[in-house]
Parts: structure tokens; sequence; C-alpha cells
């Protein structure tokens, strides 16, 4: 048997004791979990400590951490309770999600000079909230099954759905006979938009 320990390992297991350590003296002191995690990560990246060299190489642990919790959501959803959202999910959720959108690709056209489809893309993109840590801030406040906190999730739920259309309108949107420089600047915002939208844990 072989006694060298795989890299892999090592950086798991200072990933959950780094984690474990600091998430719960955050939540202590009323900083929440979320900042707790991102603190964790600073330390164990490159620019602290450097235990993780390369966030790539662990970004496999993070989509299942991500999948985990959003399946356990879903286990808390009931689908007489979603229907009874409708309204608020197409309401709230399309008019926070199209009017945002609107105005940030305004921005980035008439402020930023951005070409139209780079804007809409961008928009869109910073449109959307990552479901992941919004439901983790909402159950640390105990606020989910409050009207407040339905209001949130069904804007959520409305932006979860909004992905796929989003990223199937990639493809349509970019153009083809375009100045490379353009077309750089758009391959970069569509490449951000996707990990967006994999950061929400829906992409």
């Amino acid at each position: 048997m072989s006694n060298v320990v795989s890299p892999e390992l090592i950086k798991t297991v200072v990933l959950l004791a780094t984690s474990v350590t600091i998430v719960p003296l955050f939540k202590r002191i009323g900083l929440g979990s979320v900042l707790g995690y991102l603190v964790a990560g600073c330390l164990i990246g490159p620019s602290v400590f450097g235990v993780v060299k390369d966030a790539e190489s662990i970004l496999h642990m993070a989509e299942l951490g991500v999948v985990m919790f959003l399946f356990i959501i879903g286990l808390e959803m009931h689908p007489e309770r979603l229907w009874a959202m409708r309204k608020a999910i197409f309401g709230r959720g399309f008019l926070q999600v199209g009017l945002c959108g609107a105005l940030l690709t305004f921005a980035g056209i008439y402020i930023l000079n951005l070409p139209k489809e780079v804007a809409f893309i961008a928009g869109m993109g910073f449109t959307l909230s990552s479901t992941a840590i919004v439901m983790q801030v909402l159950e640390e406040r105990g606020i989910t099954n409050t009207p407040k906190g339905q209001r949130v999730i069904s804007t959520l739920i409305f932006e979860d759905l909004s992905i796929v259309p989003l990223l199937a309108s990639i493809a349509f949107l970019t153009p083809e006979t375009k100045h490379i420089e353009h077309q750089t600047k758009l391959d970069i915002y569509c490449y951000c938009t996707r990990r967006r939208c994999r950061f929400s844990g829906c992409g």
C-alpha cells in the first residue's frame, strides 16, 4: 500500500476544516455563514495561504454542494405551494427580471457604449441572483415561510426558469460578421453569464 497521501485529499480536508472552523465563528458574531464561506475560500485560495492554487481544480466540489443544497430546497417545496405562488412567480418575478434586465441593457448601450447583443446578455446575466446564497440567508433569518420570504422565493423561481431561454438566446444573438473586438467582448460576457448561471445553481 502506498504511503503517499493524495493532494486532492489534503485539499478536501483543509477545505472542510477551514469551513467548519470559520463558518460557525461568523454565525456566532452575526455575520452569517455566507460571508464565512467566502472568507474561508479567500484564506485557502492562491491570494493568501495558497492551499488551492487553481480554483477550477475543486470546482466540482462547489457544484456538488450547490446541487445538494438545491435538492434539499426541492424536498421542502410542495406542488400545491408552488401552484399557489404561480401569480407571484410569473407576475413579480417577470417584473423584476424584465425591468432590471431592461435597465442594465440600456445602461450598457448608452453609458458603457457596448454592442446591443453584449449589453443584453450582460444585463440579463447580472439580473439573476444566486438561489443558493439567497435561500441560505432566508433560512438563517428564519423568514423563509413569511410573506416576505415567499415573495423572494417566487422571484428566485422565475429567475431559475429564465436561465434556459437566456442561455438559448446567446446562440441567436452571436453576430456572425461583426468586428473581431465586438466578437471577443461578446464571448467574454457569454462566458461570464454561463458562469454566473452555474454559480446560481441552475446552469
